[in-house]
């Protein structure tokens, strides 16, 4: 029996940078395990769809796919967009929902990797501060998987990691990315780096790196994008979602 497809679903942007590092990591998670066949799809802005991927699976008579949403936390999107879709494919496909990428011991480690290409280097852990800085959500269960990544992050040496949001989110969200830095400049903190926990550029990056700008920040990461790490992690969830099914069968 063949394995069953991987589908990612991202949300993706009017921006097409979004959809250009999507692919990227796509094909990246694709050459760690030839073979296995691979689809993307969008949930908007971008094609292709996810209808119209399930849609021309089921004409090719695939039967199992492992749909797993390109999202860091479980928030609205993973809890209610991706299922809607999915429970609209052809009834010939089995699905099962993969789980989204975080929490995991990859994503910080994609995030150190950013931090390093931006510049620093191990011995500037002491010394620097991070801002974590994400989206923004108003999801508890989001709110409390970016900052279990913080205190991850925080626990490999950084001197002080503090989350962050793209821009101001009420119900028990993070501060802004520039409120964050000038908050770890006011302890002290000697050297400050936001480092974006966001997969592929838009929007929302962007307003986190005017918030480094505006924050005097002194080192700007890039998304985490085609890590290898991200890559690694794609395969760990279809993996996973894999055994679950079996279990269950």
């Amino acid at each position: 029996m063949s394995a069953p497809t991987l589908l990612v679903i991202a949300h993706g942007s009017r921006d097409p940078r979004h959809a250009a590092t999507v692919h990227a990591l796509v094909r990246a998670a694709a050459a760690l395990r030839p073979g296995l066949r691979v689809e993307t799809a969008f949930l908007d802005f971008d094609l292709p769809s996810v209808s119209g991927v399930l849609d021309r699976l089921a004409a090719e008579e695939v039967r199992d796919v492992v749909a797993l949403p390109l999202l860091l936390t479980r928030a609205f999107h993973a809890k209610s967009d991706v299922p809607a879709v999915l429970r609209a494919a052809p009834a010939s496909l089995r699905i099962r929902q993969a789980e989204v990428l975080g929490p995991s011991p990859l994503l910080p480690a994609a995030v150190e990797r950013r931090l390093y290409e931006a510049g620093l280097t191990p011995a500037d852990k002491s010394a620097t501060g991070v801002v974590l800085a994400s989206a923004g959500s108003t999801d508890p269960e989001a709110i409390a998987a970016i900052a279990h990544t913080a205190r991850e992050l925080r626990r490999t040496g950084w001197c002080s990691v503090r989350p962050a949001f793209a821009s101001a989110v009420t119900a028990g969200g993070f501060p802004r990315t520039e409120d964050a830095v000038r908050a770890l400049r006011a302890d002290g903190v000697r050297r400050v780096a936001v480092a974006p926990y966001v997969i592929a550029p838009g929007r929302l990056p962007d307003r986190i790196a005017a918030g480094a700008r505006d924050g005097g920040a002194d080192v700007l990461a890039d998304v985490l994008g085609p890590s290898p790490e991200l890559a690694r992690l794609l395969l760990e969830r279809y993996d996973g979602a894999r055994a679950e099914e079996r279990l269950a069968a």
